[in-house]
C-alpha cells in the first residue's frame, strides 16, 4: 500500500492520502483525478479497473484503492 501511497502523493500534493478517508465526498479529489489514479494503478499494479468499479466508495480512501487493487489482482 505504501507504493500506492507514494503515486497519490506524487500525483496529488497537499491531499492528506493518510488521514482523508472521504476524498470524492469531501471533493479532495475529482473526477479527473481519479481517472489519473486509474491510468497509474493499471501501470504500476498490472489490474484493469472495470467501469462498474470507479465508484466513489472504491476511491474514497487509499484503504478503499488499495482493496480495490487486491480483489482485482484475485480475480
Amino acid at each position: 500500500m505504501n507504493e500506492l501511497l507514494e503515486i497519490l502523493k506524487s500525483l496529488k500534493p497537499g491531499v492528506d492520502f493518510e488521514g482523508n478517508k472521504t476524498l470524492v465526498d469531501s471533493q479532495a479529489i475529482d473526477s479527473l483525478d481519479i481517472i489519473t489514479f486509474i491510468s497509474e494503478i493499471t501501470e504500476n499494479f498490472d489490474v484493469d479497473i472495470p467501469y462498474d468499479e470507479i465508484t466513489p466508495e472504491n476511491f474514497n480512501s487509499v484503504e478503499a484503492m488499495w482493496a480495490l487493487i487486491e480483489r482485482l489482482k484475485e480475480e
